[in-house]
């Protein structure tokens, strides 16, 4: 665990939360999905927001043109606002606020891959964060095209913000499957956690030991290739992470390192 910000982050998506408490308002009472309210405070706990947030601070008190997500001067213009709002858990004013930010960090419409790298360099100072930012750039980047629009943008957020368990652990498993394939293996697993642990930095207390990634994987490849052939599917995947407490409570950590 480390502090950033005054609060104690997990080293890994999938990592042993015994002893932490799910963030409020995540939790699942009587199996139904509660909407958790989307307060400065919870949003703030995710480095892409509070990128996006933090510009809009000397903008807020602008004009209301961008309320339609329509800006003429950009590149990309974004899909239309009730067709985000249905495709996202994001309430109109929140899509807006979103947008705001995001025009004025991105006047083209578009992120790149170096602009995720100076995001998490920025927020993870004490470590490494550029192969990290580059996988999760590429779980971003819907259609491979080396660019992310803003509908990609909110649509990630809404799921790992507000999805379901099933939704979370869908994304994760597209971030670990970093060929694509439909399957990860476990170099894929230990690829993504050794980048979480080299961005955290060596200064993290308890201190992390340099065998600690692949001793991390080894632990949980085993649970999740049920049927040893070297890797697990999507299926394997959310079935493991169903039944699996620690991971289960891992998976309300995940803005921690988003």
């Amino acid at each position: 665990m480390q502090q950033v910000d005054g609060k104690l982050v997990d080293g890994g998506l999938l990592g042993d939360a015994n002893g932490v408490e799910p963030a409020p308002g995540r939790v699942k009472n009587s199996g139904k999905w509660q909407k958790p309210r989307f307060s400065r405070k919870a949003l703030m706990k995710c480095c892409l927001v509070k990128w996006i947030i933090a510009s809009t601070q000397p903008q807020d008190k602008g004009d209301s043109s961008d309320s339609d997500l329509e800006l003429s001067t950009v590149r990309h213009q974004p899909e239309g606002l009730d067709q985000l709002q249905a495709q996202t858990k994001f309430t109109r004013k929140e899509l807006q606020s979103l947008y705001r930010g995001f025009k004025n960090e991105c006047p083209s419409g578009l992120v790149d891959e170096e602009t995720f790298k100076s995001i998490y360099s920025q927020f993870f100072p004490q470590g490494d964060a550029t192969t990290y930012a580059h996988f999760l750039f590429n779980a971003f980047d819907m259609d491979r095209n080396g660019s992310i629009r803003f509908e990609d943008f909110v649509i990630g957020l809404s799921v790992l913000l507000r999805g379901s368990v099933t939704e979370k652990l869908n994304w994760a498993f597209n971030l670990y499957d970093i060929n694509k394939d439909g399957y990860i293996t476990k170099e894929e697993m230990l690829a993504i956690m050794k980048s979480i642990y080299d961005m955290m930095g060596r200064y993290t207390y308890p201190c992390v030991r340099d065998d600690a990634p692949s001793e991390h994987v080894d632990k949980f490849f085993q649970k999740m290739d049920r049927n040893r052939d070297g890797v697990v599917t999507i299926e394997e995947f959310i079935e493991t992470c169903q039944k699996d407490e620690n991971i289960m409570n891992s998976m309300q950590l995940f803005e921690n390192v988003i």
